[in-house]
């Protein structure tokens, strides 16, 4: 069983041996931003947009008619008109049409960067996942070799008459449950290191780190709010659509204004020329009724979407605070009873010397082993709040 865990572990070595490491997570973060698809996707799409945006911002073509008719009778004479016509938009139109599509470009801007920041918490998320079962995949390799050498001493103890054969069990059944936590922490850095190359990609990318790194001191909740709001893309982007709205509305009464067309005319008949300037103006009656209010409607939507994301933002950050609070006040107490606690030597001379039974030392053994469990789970916990609150730096 053993070497079965060993073949793998070296197979799996074998083929990260053509794959890129990376020794910290900013390197990890840096590939991913530069290789990611969804990422390249949406930038695309970004470029797509602002283009659209800046179409639709200059005069309509103009228009050419020719006509040439012929007379009848012969003696009547033929017609020929010509005429070349510029149509145009109340004048300010064109001005707020302008300022609407500067506020659109920009929009796109927050998106891309909302697009980003997510993408880049999740490689965070993974990597801080990824520390996690390193440590522990390291703390059970140490557990093995403790295990493996109690088995041994247990069987030559059994075979020279000096152990029971409920003692060798049970070193064998600590051994057993071991290997199948070795077996199931592998499959989960496979597994978890896919994901990372997924987000890459599609490109295999290695992080073998064990150590966290030191997080930033967090400040107080209004502080630390503060800076979020004032930094979060998606609030920003929710507050360009409002100014968008408010910019729409002027434009859009601007386009209730009449409609204008100048031009020139020319006309030949019987040998007799006509030319002169052409102007025309719509009489702005039934075509835009309710625009208006459809728009002032809209605005006020968009308000109400910056107030709710506000509201619904500051209560997520709330949560994610307090449970941060809260796991490091728990890290804190874990970290002084583990260091008291941690006498796995001593319990090892102790069983030797026959002052505890073997049941004494693996309920001891079991119980410390699980308290290190739940400490490394919540240090990841811990960390993973902490990348959260700090997504708007990504």
């Amino acid at each position: 069983m053993i070497n079965k865990i060993i073949y793998t572990v070296c197979l799996f070595m074998l083929i990260s041996s053509s794959i890129k490491a990376q020794n910290n997570i900013d390197d990890v973060l840096l590939e991913i931003a530069k290789n990611n698809k969804s990422i390249k996707e949406n930038q695309q799409y970004i470029e797509a947009k602002k283009l659209q945006y800046k179409t639709g911002l200059t005069l309509k073509n103009p228009s050419v008619e020719y006509e040439y008719l012929n007379g009848s009778p012969a003696n009547a004479g033929n017609q020929t008109d010509f005429l070349i016509l510029q149509s145009f938009d109340f004048p300010t139109a064109y001005s707020k049409k302008k300022q609407v599509a500067e506020l659109q470009i920009g929009q796109t801007d927050f998106q891309l960067t909302a697009i980003r920041q997510d993408i880049l918490l999740d490689a965070k998320q993974i990597c801080i996942k990824l520390i996690y079962y390193n440590k522990k995949q390291a703390e059970l390799e140490k557990r093995l070799q403790n295990v493996n050498k109690l088995n041994s001493d247990y069987q030559k103890k059994l075979n020279n008459g000096e152990a029971n054969i409920l003692d060798a069990n049970k070193a064998k059944l600590q051994l057993i449950n071991l290997q199948n936590d070795m077996r199931f922490n592998s499959s989960k850095i496979i597994q978890i290191t896919q994901k990372l190359t997924e987000l890459n990609g599609g490109i295999p990318i290695e992080f073998n780190d064990t150590v966290y790194q030191i997080p930033p001191t967090v400040p107080y909740f209004n502080s630390l709010m503060d800076s979020i709001e004032s930094n979060s893309p998606s609030l920003k982007s929710l507050q360009q659509e409002k100014e968008i709205n408010q910019k729409k509305v002027e434009l859009t009464k601007a386009l209730t204004l009449p409609k204008m067309e100048a031009g020139y005319r020319y006309q030949s008949i019987l040998g007799q020329q006509y030319q002169g300037v052409h102007f025309g103006l719509t009489i702005p009656l039934w075509e835009n009724i309710n625009t208006v209010k459809f728009q002032k409607a809209q605005t006020l939507f968009s308000e109400v979407k910056v107030d709710e994301h506000k509201n619904q933002h500051h209560s997520e950050i709330k949560q994610l605070y307090e449970k941060y609070q809260n796991l490091n006040i728990t890290l804190s107490e874990y970290k002084q009873i583990l260091t008291a606690i941690n006498n796995t030597e001593l319990l090892e001379k102790s069983l030797k010397l026959g002052e505890i039974s073997s049941i004494q030392y693996f309920m001891e053994i079991n119980y410390f082993y699980n308290s290190f469990d739940k400490y490394l789970q919540l240090e990841k916990e811990y960390y993973l709040v902490i990348a959260e609150l700090y997504k708007y730096r990504l």
